[in-house]
């Protein structure tokens, strides 16, 4: 079966797999190619999937939703780490957080400049007026 992950800016994986387990809101589950089609809400977990002749590989996914549809799985969330095991996983995830942390720094920082330049261009309106 194919597995499509997608992200909002990207198609993080477009792959043939032989076996999925995700983990839904009640709990975790298998789908294997002949298995009936589905859909349900992904809670923030890891999703292990194997590829034909592979070793298991791991997602570290975000909420989402998985799409089951024939020969297709979709998953469709905001987030996801891919990762060969679960130790580069747990190490991508972590710096994934340390970049948005910082980001979410430098947009606070900015936010914080641009209230300070609007409130004082009020005072100084205020002062002529």
């Amino acid at each position: 079966m194919k597995l499509t992950v997608l992200l909002p800016s990207e198609v993080l994986l477009d792959e043939e797999v032989v076996r999925i387990k995700a983990e839904a809101e009640n709990g975790w589950f298998g789908i294997l190619p002949k298995h009936v089609d589905t859909v349900t809400a992904l809670v923030p977990s890891v999703l292990v999937f194997e590829r034909p002749g592979h070793p298991e590989e791991y997602l570290a996914v975000d909420h989402g939703i998985l799409v089951k549809c024939g020969a297709h799985v979709r998953v469709s969330t905001r987030n996801a780490v891919r990762g060969t095991s679960l130790e580069q996983l747990k190490h991508e995830v972590e710096k994934k957080f340390r970049e948005r942390e910082e980001q979410e720094r430098k947009a606070r920082a900015f936010e914080a400049k641009l209230e300070t330049d609007l409130v004082r261009r009020l005072l100084e309106e205020e002062k002529r007026a």
